[in-house]
C-alpha cells in the first residue's frame, strides 16, 4: 500500500521534480524511509538551505551516476537516488560530514542485523565516535 503527503504539490515541486512519484494527492512513498527523506529535504528547503533548483541538479547527478554504474532506472530506484542527493547537497553544503554519514550508515546496518526478520529496526544513537 503506498502512502501519500498530506499536502498537494506545490507547482515548484513539480516544475523542479518531474519524476518524482506522485498523484493527484502528492508524493508517492512505497516505504517510511522514502517519506522521511522526502521530508528532511523538504525542511532543509524551507529553512532555505537550497533552492529546488539546486536540489533538482543533485538528483539528476545521482541519477546520471547510477545509470551510468548500471541502474535500469526501472523507477523502483528513485529514492534510492533521491537519499543519495541529500547525501550529497548536504555534505556539500556542510550540513553534515562525511564522517558522520558513514557512522550513521555504521549504525544503521548494525541495527538491521541485529533485528529479527519482519520487526521493525529501531535505530539507537550511540556516542559519537572519535
Amino acid at each position: 500500500m503506498k502512502s501519500h503527503d498530506t499536502e498537494p504539490n506545490p507547482p515548484e515541486w513539480r516544475a523542479a521534480l518531474p519524476e518524482l512519484p506522485a498523484d493527484a494527492a502528492g508524493p508517492v512513498f512505497d516505504a517510511p524511509w522514502q517519506a522521511q527523506a522526502f521530508a528532511m529535504t523538504l525542511a532543509l528547503h524551507e529553512r532555505g538551505l537550497f533552492t529546488w533548483s539546486e536540489w533538482a541538479l543533485y538528483l539528476n547527478r545521482a541519477i546520471a551516476d547510477a545509470q551510468s554504474a548500471g541502474d535500469a532506472d526501472r523507477g523502483d530506484t528513485y529514492y534510492a537516488h533521491w537519499l543519495t542527493a541529500l547525501e550529497r547537497i548536504s555534505t556539500a553544503k556542510g550540513l553534515v560530514t562525511g564522517g558522520m554519514l558513514s557512522s550513521r550508515r555504521a549504525d544503521w546496518d548494525e541495527a538491521a542485523r541485529a533485528t529479527p526478520h519482519g520487526e521493525p529496526i529501531e535505530l539507537r544513537r550511540r556516542p559519537e565516535r572519535t
